[in-house]
């Protein structure tokens, strides 16, 4: 089973950027799809954006679409998250988690969570 840590969350401007990282240890890292989720306080975990294993295919949620990219390097073990044009409505907790196909959305299909890093973006 796969472990994940998140990290490079942290305090931004409008228009600003950040990256975050996933880092993972476990033999099957190279093999799972990879998504990342957010929560904004007092609201669900919503769907941000996942990849394939091999990094060829991803998905966004609408809302993230052009401004935010997600890539890995399976050699280093680390899924990232470059969010570019960041809004004040981007403040949350974001997480990564590990699940069977790149086309799954929704949060009961993803698994072996990290502990979240937070991010919070100023008007």
């Amino acid at each position: 089973q796969v472990q994940l840590v998140e990290s490079g969350g942290g305090l931004v401007q409008a228009g600003g950027s950040l990256r975050l990282s996933c880092a993972a240890s476990g033999r099957t890292f190279s093999t799972n799809a990879i998504g990342w989720f957010r929560q904004p306080p007092g609201k669900e975990r919503a769907f941000v954006a996942t990849i394939n294993w091999s990094g060829g295919s991803t998905k966004y949620a609408d809302s993230v679409k052009g401004r935010f990219t997600i890539s890995r390097d399976n050699a280093k073990n680390t899924v990232y998250l470059q969010m570019n044009s960041l809004k004040p409505e981007d403040t949350a907790v974001y997480y990564c988690a590990a699940t069977r196909s790149y086309l799954y959305t929704r949060r009961d299909d993803f698994g072996s969570w990290g502990q979240g890093t937070q991010v919070t973006v100023s008007s």
